[in-house]
């Protein structure tokens, strides 16, 4: 295909966001092309804008991982993506891909692998659609980072129970209404300004983080719903250690797991017969492929065409298109609360 789109490239690490026209490219053999309507931003796109962490392979580069948007074009392997001209969202991420420009979400088109590509119901917007691939994929990788699988659909007689610690956060969100779907008994953390929208998603319980009593209260409710609490997932930073106090009164003498989303610090603390995971998809390519289909056009696909997965959280829409993308970064470096950061193309 030939002609030029726009793209919001990063020339260096610590330089800002700057729009050029690049080389529209062709799908490969398992690529979906992509107009791209929507673009969301993660923390993981002003460290690498402004530190080049996670490392960037050469630049420029363009960042970024969430889109919604219409398919273009199909490569000649693709098999399970919708048709051209269909409303999609799609985790479009360079990561997996060797730093490869024609792969970052922040573009006017982009390449996505056809795994990661799903149809956007005619009820949701390209904005509330972009909001989810990567929060999806952290939130469904912490299961199989602890070794349980998706497709688990506990029943309340088993009494299987998850922390999630950063409830409203965008991860956060999604990881309440999955763990719901898999059949945990469900606790979470969040702002006092958040505490009830975490509990429309599926909560059980909700707790204030800031509370000074917060351990006391997770422990008190456990122990009320004569729950074993041996689960956890951290989603926000400096929250390992009172998960781990949680579980240390409420696991009993078994083994728990956590999975922490951030980055663990070479100083974390840690707890006796717990199994504490840095949450990341799995390293083998295919194992990874086959990993993304399942969160994506298994579990995503399934709840959002039959209501069960609603897009979450709430929308924050910064204005000026690929050219507002530094605005969106610095606004969600600055901090936002249940709220993730969008922009329209």
């Amino acid at each position: 295909m030939t002609g030029k789109h726009q793209a919001a490239i990063l020339p260096l690490a610590g330089s800002s966001l700057t729009v050029v026209d690049r080389d529209t490219p062709e799908p490969g053999p398992n690529e979906v092309l992509i107009e791209t309507k929507a673009i969301a931003v993660n923390p993981v796109d002003y460290y690498q804008r402004d530190l080049g962490k996670p490392p960037i392979p050469f630049y420029p580069a363009v960042l970024g991982e969430d889109v919604a948007g219409f398919v273009v074009k199909a490569g000649p392997k693709v098999s399970n993506a919708p048709s051209p001209g269909s409303r999609i969202l799609a985790f479009a991420s360079s990561f997996y891909q060797n730093g490869s420009p024609d792969h970052g979400a922040f573009q006017k088109r982009t390449l996505a692998r056809s795994e990661g590509v799903i149809p956007l119901p005619d009820t949701l917007s390209f904005e509330e659609g972009a909001i989810l691939p990567l929060a999806v994929l952290t939130a469904l990788s912490a299961y199989t980072t602890l070794g349980i699988p998706l497709d688990t659909k506990y029943s309340p007689s088993d009494k299987q129970a998850i922390l999630i610690w950063g409830g409203s956060s965008s991860v956060g969100s999604l990881a309440v209404q999955s763990a719901k779907s898999m059949g945990f008994t469900v606790y979470a953390t969040a702002g006092a300004q958040n505490l009830e929208y975490v509990k429309t998603l599926g909560a059980d319980a909700v707790f204030n983080y800031k509370s000074s009593d917060v351990v006391s209260q997770i422990v008190n409710k456990a122990k009320e719903d004569n729950i074993t609490l041996r689960t956890a997932h951290v989603i926000v930073d400096n929250a390992l250690q009172q998960t781990l106090d949680v579980l240390k009164l409420t696991k009993g003498d078994g083994p728990a797991k956590v999975a922490h989303a951030p980055l663990i610090p070479e100083d974390a603390p840690t707890l006796e017969k717990t199994e504490i995971k840095f949450t990341f998809p799995p390293t083998d390519p295919d194992e990874r492929n086959k990993h993304i289909y399942e969160c994506f056009n298994v579990w995503l696909k399934d709840g959002l065409n039959s209501g069960t997965v609603v897009p979450s959280p709430r929308i924050q829409v910064v204005p000026g298109g690929l050219g507002g993308l530094n605005d969106a970064l610095d606004t969600l470096k600055a901090g936002v609360s249940g709220t993730k950061v969008v922009v329209s193309v």
